[in-house]
């Protein structure tokens, strides 16, 4: 495994340098434990609907020094990762943004899915939404957010850059009035992703808000994802174009 998976590396190597290449950004995926031992995982799926051979490079770049999965799918083929953390990476435990790098100037359709699992229970999948490189913005604003007895909400903070890049968060429950703000840093290469009352600690409940998010640095993203306690079904928040 390990010899085929060096000549694979080697493969996509030498391809990437004689082709341009395309990037798609899973801005989460994870194996890891919430509250009362639930763990959450995600599956992702790739699929070549380019009518050409790709060769297809995975990284976790928050995934401590993970290595780099690379293969090769033929027209028309599909790979799906059940618990990608683990199946494609060998990892235990892993919270990271994922990106998929083709050879090619068309990327892969990117399919995923994030889900619970206690026991023999397993939540409704959320689909995650997926992201090319060129997707910045300035200001983007999420939309949706509750903290209450029946709902719990997660924001995450992307960083697939190659220096720190600094937020700047503000709540809103009326549009264009904050009521607080707060500023967090995030290391190259890395994922902040957190409860919203962590980083606001003065909410007690409340339904509907919005978090409006500022960065100059160029290759973030940013997503939250808003779950239901009783089930632990999720929703997750794809952030909007905002405003200054």
């Amino acid at each position: 495994m390990k010899f085929r998976l060096l000549i694979g590396l080697l493969l996509f190597a030498a391809t990437a340098r004689a082709q341009s290449t395309a990037t798609t950004i899973v801005p989460v995926v994870g194996s890891v434990f919430g509250p009362t031992m639930i763990r959450w995982l995600t599956d992702v799926e790739l699929v070549n609907e380019t009518g050409l051979e790709v060769d297809v490079a995975l990284e976790l770049p928050a995934g401590s020094g993970s290595p780099m999965v690379a293969f090769t799918l033929s027209p028309g083929q599909s790979q799906r990762f059940t618990d990608i953390v683990g199946q494609a990476f060998g990892l235990d435990s892993a919270l990271s943004p994922l990106r998929i790098t083709t050879a090619g100037r068309r990327g892969l359709t990117v399919r995923a899915q994030a889900y619970a699992v206690r026991g023999a229970e397993i939540s409704p999948p959320q689909t995650i939404a997926t992201y090319g490189p060129d997707t910045y913005f300035p200001v983007r604003v999420l939309d949706g957010l509750a903290f209450s007895d029946d709902f719990r909400t997660n924001l995450g903070l992307v960083n697939t850059g190659e220096r720190p890049a600094e937020f700047l968060l503000a709540l809103q429950r009326i549009p264009g009035r904050s009521v607080a703000v707060t500023n967090i840093s995030v290391d190259a290469g890395s994922l902040v992703h957190m409860a919203v009352q962590s980083l606001f600690p003065m909410i007690t409940k409340g339904e509907g808000f919005s978090v409006v998010i500022e960065t100059s640095s160029r290759d973030t993203h940013v997503y939250a994802s808003v779950v239901e306690n009783a089930t632990n079904s999720g929703k997750f928040i794809v952030p909007r174009i905002g405003n200054r």
